[in-house]
């Protein structure tokens, strides 16, 4: 097993992947914004006060964007941990370059595809799809690869 060395280019590559991923993440809070704004449904009183709009909890197109949000606050971290989990595996660069640009490809299109330009099914499930099969292998290739020290 390697050690995580600053000058280890897997870990290097996690790293820029996982900040995408994160402020994907804390940008998805600014889309729910942006679509309440748009909407004027707003979750509290003082906010819709605020901004002259009303409460109102059951907006179609914020709900789609918080479907989508609350979608990468479930299987991103996931990523993240078996991400790091994996850099500790020694993995082939290339490979574990490819799955880290392909799981954030996949979390990018899946968004895409939900929560602002609205792409009929399989669209959706597979971009999802990508996404479980990529963490799915780097889980199992963990396990081989700590099971076999």
């Amino acid at each position: 097993m390697s050690t995580v060395r600053m000058d280890n280019a897997v870990l290097q590559g996690f790293g820029f992947y996982a900040c995408i991923l994160m402020f994907k993440m804390l940008m998805m809070s600014l889309l729910t914004f942006y679509q309440r704004y748009r909407t004027k449904a707003f979750i509290s009183p003082e906010d819709a006060a605020a901004f002259k709009g009303e409460v109102k909890t059951e907006d179609p197109d914020v709900e789609r964007v918080r479907r989508a949000h609350l979608n990468d606050l479930e299987n991103i971290p996931i990523f993240l941990v078996t991400g790091l989990l994996f850099v500790m595996s020694d993995p082939d660069v290339v490979v574990a370059l490819m799955f880290f640009r392909l799981y954030t490809l996949a979390r990018f299109a899946h968004t895409f595809v939900y929560a602002i330009y609205v792409v009929r099914q399989p669209a959706r499930a597979i971009a999802f799809g990508v996404g479980q099969i990529i963490t799915t292998i780097m889980i199992i290739m963990i396990i081989v690869k700590f099971h076999q020290l």
